[in-house]
């Protein structure tokens, strides 16, 4: 089984894929904004989207390797459009109401005492974050199926 793992390419291009996204999101992050937070290691949210970065990655890398023809790819497809779709739809709307609550609580309770909990407001990518993931996992999919 623990040989199986280490030849299972579209395992390895998904956990690189996911690993470089999540690195990368520091210096993107000072690139942007020059403001280091280092919080972005672990967390959602951010450039490159690491969700669409993973999917993208495990999806190419079966087609690669197992035909473009076949069900598995289909499967993996549809499951990365949904991911890809939740990442810049679902989730980054929820990120913005996160926000415009927590702004409604700063306003209603300016100058109280009172202390809230803040919501998470980076849950989900904008539009260039999804890109940036797309990209990165075509090439670490690539790159990996090339080298293998």
């Amino acid at each position: 089984m623990g040989e199986e793992l280490l030849r299972n390419q579209v395992l390895f291009a998904g956990l690189i894929s996911w690993f470089f996204g999540q690195f990368l999101k520091v210096p993107m992050e000072y690139l942007l904004n020059r403001r280091i937070n280092w919080g972005l290691w672990f967390s959602s949210g951010g450039m490159p989207s690491t969700h669409s970065s993973l999917m993208v990655s495990v999806t190419l890398s079966t087609g690669l390797n197992h035909g473009f023809d076949t069900a598995l790819f289909a499967v993996a497809f549809a499951i990365t459009m949904i991911v890809v779709y939740d990442a810049s739809g679902v989730r980054r709307q929820a990120g913005i109401h996160a926000q415009k609550i927590n702004q409604l609580f700063e306003e209603f309770l300016h100058g109280e005492p009172i202390e809230i909990e803040k919501l998470k407001e980076v849950l989900g990518h904008t539009p260039a974050q999804v890109v940036g993931g797309v990209l990165l996992g075509t090439a670490v999919a690539l790159t990996v199926w090339y080298i293998w």
